[in-house]
């Protein structure tokens, strides 16, 4: 039984791409898939315990699996300071504590910070506080972007959250309060940098309709093709996707950008939930410039954890 667990184990993690997404399982699969390496080690465990050779050799498959997909992370690739640390925190609608996250990020050394959910009631807050260390700001909907250095050309980036034959009829004054995505042009001393701040549509998992994506899946597609067509050669984009770089619902996205995370961090960077993260659902994706350094930050008052990059070109 254990080799027959062990190369399940395997085929699931090595096919995953081929599970089918039915009520969302293939994304479900993908959102977990990291911790097809613990579940190898329990299978390794239980092989020696019972001095099963047949079971010791099965388990070299999801071992040697999950060593290709995920052994590069194992390493600390962080390097040094770059030229722009962005830092991308989800504050959490029902944070306790709002002043104390806004003055913990504003000493977090970023030069760029972008926030998701934020709550009407505690947008004045955070502007109230963190604007002696960020002069320039801009808010659309749930999510802004302060930053030391000044803004340009922003706008609100449709994520298609409004759908149906009355969706493109209403007017922005009406859908500009549940936004959930913007882009700005930040001016370096480098030239222009290409910023997206993005809060994807969240998703749940239920037994009548398995793990629910749709707003999520509607909103990546949207969003990929937002950055399809930016110009810009120099593009960062911060948010909370709800999904992890695995997720296939992400391609449009992931196939366009690099995880910071991946290329100058150390370890998984698992950001949620903020007790005992299982998962990176928050994410800092890059095109055109180099990151040297990406880490998770302590916790806030939110269910999420706030996450950082150094980015140079």
């Amino acid at each position: 039984m254990l080799a027959v667990l062990a190369v399940l184990a395997g085929l699931v993690m090595m096919l995953h791409a081929w599970i089918p997404d039915v009520g969302g399982l293939g994304s479900l699969v993908e959102t977990f898939l990291p911790w097809g390496g613990a579940v190898a080690v329990v299978l390794l465990v239980l092989a020696v315990l019972r001095r099963s050779a047949t079971a010791l050799v099965a388990v070299l498959l999801p071992v040697a699996v999950w060593l290709s997909l995920f052994g590069g992370l194992l390493t600390d690739k962080s390097g040094a300071a770059g030229e722009l640390t962005v830092v991308s925190h989800n504050v959490g609608a029902e944070n306790p504590d709002p002043v104390g996250t806004a003055r913990a990020l504003a000493a977090s050394g970023a030069d760029v910070l972008a926030l998701e959910e934020l709550a009407a009631g505690a947008r004045e807050t955070y502007e109230r506080e963190l604007a002696r260390t960020y002069p320039h700001h801009a808010v659309r909907g749930t999510v802004g972007l302060w930053s030391r250095l000044p803004l340009s050309d922003v706008r609100a980036v449709d994520t298609a959250m409004d759908v149906g034959p009355l969706g493109d009829a209403e007017p922005e004054s009406a859908t500009m309060p549940d936004n959930r995505a913007l882009r700005a042009t930040v001016t370096t001393e480098r030239g222009p940098l290409a910023v997206y701040v993005a809060h994807l549509g969240s998703v749940r998992v239920t037994p009548r309709t398995g793990f629910g994506t749709e707003t999520r899946n509607r909103n990546a597609e949207a969003l990929g093709e937002a950055l399809a067509a930016e110009r810009s050669g120099r593009v960062v984009l911060l948010g909370d996707f709800n999904g992890t770089a695995d997720d296939r619902a992400l391609h449009s996205i992931t196939s366009r950008l690099s995880s910071a995370q991946e290329e100058a961090g150390d370890g998984f960077g698992f950001t949620w939930p903020a007790a005992f993260p299982v998962a990176r659902i928050d994410q800092i994706l890059v095109r055109g410039v180099e990151p040297s350094r990406a880490r998770v930050l302590a916790g806030t008052g939110s269910d999420h954890l706030p996450v950082a990059a150094d980015v140079s070109w």
